[in-house]
Parts: structure tokens; sequence; C-alpha cells
């Protein structure tokens, strides 16, 4: 009886924070000294201070994009770079993209700009439903004990076959008071977010094509196979708030977990703070100046027959400022989201049979969603096993 008092009790606390609206930034200006404990993370999946070998600055592919257009021997070193990261790493960061300064700059600063406002300007865009196209929440869908719950908060957009209504995307307002009237008043300004995203996107779908092709010859297809799939024809832009933790040795900023897309492509601030799971050890993945980080997606390690790797991956929670990223999460179109994906025949053999059954992007999304605060991949699920 006691056990079920004390999980009413923790549900009760997970609702109530629901309820506030406020998110984890909530929580901080609020002034807590203690973490709640949906959000305390077990200690065999917290950092390990004592092991000097966690969190290990170790440099992951940096790759550069430079030359990357037409048939020349530079395209073909990318393609080799590429491939090489993505069955060794499953993360790679490039450089010379084709992106602007100020676009990635822009989406960094719409995000901080959008989770600072005062939280009465964002209650209403809270949400754990993630059926909705634009929301901000800290909990995607239903916490359970003993899952936890990440030390941040995001502000997310759905792009489905790349499109989202631009007059959803919220304006950032600017809160003032009305000392006269004893009022707060929110002034909506021109909307720099909305702008900022869509022309981020923008630049996403050209990077995303790029990657496509690059991804498809260096599993030595044809140029427009993965296109051809439509394995990466939506978007879910991610934009992400990690406030200061009272208590960073509790929590974690982002939970470990693999991505279940085909593909994930980051911007982040200057401040650190992501780690791969690389051979046993948890590494660093320090800010470059001007790249984005690339990681392969669980879809992407199945139809490939674990030919490229989705890697776990986290982030800390840290003690003083803040840190805002904005991940872009590509997955299958509207028509081909309930298709069934199973490892593409061109790279099976007798000696390379398919290690994985065919499984629609819905069902490994569900699945995932089961599974992803408990630190469990979902695709050993969809393991073949193997005769002997």
């Amino acid at each position: 009886m006691a056990t079920d008092d004390c999980d009413c009790d923790w549900e009760k606390e997970v609702e109530e924070f629901g309820k506030t609206k406020a998110g984890v930034k909530g929580l901080v200006d609020s002034g807590i000294t203690k973490v709640p404990r949906f959000f305390i993370s077990p200690l065999e999946k917290l950092p390990d201070r004592a092991n000097s070998r966690d969190g290990l600055h170790v440099q992951i592919p940096v790759i550069d994009f430079q030359g990357v257009e037409g048939n020349g021997t530079r395209r073909m070193q990318i393609v080799d770079e590429i491939r090489k990261a993505s069955e060794t790493w499953g993360f790679f960061q490039i450089v010379n993209h084709g992106v602007p300064t100020s676009v990635t700059d822009g989406i960094l600063e719409s995000t901080r700009r959008f989770h600072e406002q005062p939280k009465e300007a964002k209650m209403d865009l809270y949400s754990s439903d993630g059926r909705r196209n634009v929301r901000f929440y800290t909990i995607n869908g239903h916490l359970r004990k003993p899952e936890v719950a990440s030390w941040r908060d995001a502000f997310s957009c759905t792009f489905m076959d790349g499109v989202l209504d631009p007059e959803l995307i919220p304006p950032v307002c600017r809160l003032y008071l009305n000392l006269k009237a004893g009022i707060l008043i929110f002034c909506n300004l021109m909307n720099p977010c909305r702008n900022d995203i869509t022309e981020y996107m923008n630049q996403m779908i050209n990077v995303r094509d790029v990657l496509s092709e690059l991804l498809s010859e260096a599993l030595g297809l044809s140029r427009d196979f993965l296109d051809r799939l439509q394995c990466m024809k939506s978007e879910y832009l991610s934009c992400l708030y990690y406030p200061a933790c009272p208590e960073p040795g509790r929590t974690l900023g982002t939970v470990r977990h693999s991505d279940p897309t085909i593909l994930t492509v980051l911007v982040q601030d200057d401040s650190g703070g992501l780690q791969i799971h690389h051979h046993d050890d948890w590494l660093d993945v320090p800010p470059v100046q001007g790249a984005l980080i690339v990681n392969i997606g669980d879809l992407l390690q199945l139809i490939t027959n674990d030919k490229f790797k989705s890697v776990e991956h986290r982030v800390l929670a840290r003690s003083k400022g803040t840190r805002v990223s904005a991940a872009c999460f590509f997955y299958p179109s509207s028509k081909q989201i309930m298709k069934a994906y199973g490892p593409i025949q061109e790279l099976l053999s007798e000696e390379n049979p398919a290690l994985y059954r065919e499984v629609s992007y819905i069902d490994l999304i569900t699945l995932y969603q089961k599974n992803v605060r408990g630190g469990n991949s979902a695709l050993s699920n969809f393991k073949v096993t193997q005769k002997a």
C-alpha cells in the first residue's frame, strides 16, 4: 500500500507540473533548490564523475563540404568520409554546408527568445499531445514511473511533407507593465520567430537533399536512391532550451536515447553539453564554429541492415547558464508513413541476410515513445531471429 501511495503522489506531482504550463524554466524562475523527483535519473544512468573516461574530449569526424557539387575527386572523398563516419560513429559534423551563419544564429536566437518569454505568453501552446503541429512542452506524452523527464523545454513544429502553415508559428511577445492599470500587457513584435523558422527550414531542405544523395552514394547505390524511397520527406523541428539546474548531478538535460527517424541535423550554441556513446564511453561533442551536427537515426540503421549506426546520445544538465539548440528530424512522407520499411534489398546477400523484419515508421515511433525515457532502443524489437 505504501508503494501505491508513493506512486500516486509521484503521478500527482507530474500532473501538477503539467498544469503550470510553465515548463522547466518555470521551475527555475520559481526559485526551486531541489530537483522534482520525476526528473531524477537512476545513478547508473548519470555521468560517472569518478570515471576519468566519462566525458572524454575526442573529436568526432568533421567533414568539409567544400567541393561537394559535381562528380569530381573531392565529392568522392566526401562520400567516403560520410560512409566511414556513418559506419563507425553514427555522428559527424559538417562545415561549408551552405547554410548562412545569419540563419543558424537566427534560429538559435529565436529559440532563446521564445523560451525566455514570460510563461503567460507561451501557456496556450503548452501540450504533451504529439499530434499538435505546433506546441511547447517538457514531457512528451504520459510520464510513467520509473520513467524520468529531461531537464529541458521544447518548442516544436511539424512539417508533414515539408509543409506547415506559417500562421501557426507564434510571434514572440514583449511584456510590459501598465502601472496605472496594474495589469500586464503583451505586445506582439514583428514575427522574427516565424521568419527565422521558415528560413531555417528552407535551408534544412537543401541540406537534406545533399545528404540524401551523399548517403545513397556512400551505400554504393544510385544518387537518388533514398530520395525515391521518400523516407525523409517530412520534418520535425525541435527548438530546445536547457535552463540551469540546482542539482545537475541528479538529472540530465536530455536522457540517453537514439533518434527513431532517418536522420537528424542539429545546430547548437557554444555552451557544450552534448555527449555520444561510443565504444562503451561517453564522449563530449564540443561545438565547432559554423558546423551542423548530423546523426544517423534508427530507421536508417534498419534499412541499411546495420551498415550505418544509430548511436545513443544525451545532454548534461548544468549548474550555471543556459544551452539552446535546434534539432531537425527527417522522417517519411505522409504517403509512406504507414509503409513497411525493411532492409534495402540491394544491400543483402547470402553472407549478409536481413537482420530486421519490415516495420512502418508509425509502428517504430509508437514503440520508441514507450521506451525512450527508460533509455531503451526500439530497434531490438524488430530483429529477425537467425536460424542456426
